[in-house]
């Protein structure tokens, strides 16, 4: 978790750690060179459209990108508990509990 006022892209590369993912699947905001670095390092290819400010476009796959919305569906259904989308909790040890109740509530529905 980072603080609401700063971004998720510099933070993201550490989110791969030791797991050797085929395919990275991000939007816009992590369309960040280091981080296509640290996705190509880890044997993955990044599926991220070219932010409309980078000069030099990259090519993405628009066919598979399309497959993310289910996770944004996902997102979106956390979201509609209440607790999980104003972030009440204090701590992040907290917040992941909510979090993991509301996903445990969707996974028995």
């Amino acid at each position: 978790m980072t603080a609401g006022h700063r971004g998720d892209a510099q933070h993201a590369a550490a989110l791969l750690g030791t797991d050797r993912p085929a395919v990275v699947m991000a939007d816009t905001a992590y369309d960040a060179d280091h981080l296509r670095t640290a996705i190509a390092e880890a044997g993955a290819i990044a599926v991220i459209p070219n932010n409309p400010s980078r000069a030099s476009k990259r090519p993405f796959d628009k066919d598979l990108y399309r497959e993310r919305h289910l996770v944004e569906r996902c997102f979106s259904k956390l979201k509609q508990s209440r607790r999980v989308a104003t972030r009440y909790e204090e701590t992040a040890r907290n917040y992941l509990a909510v979090v993991t109740i509301a996903a445990t509530v969707l996974w028995i529905r």
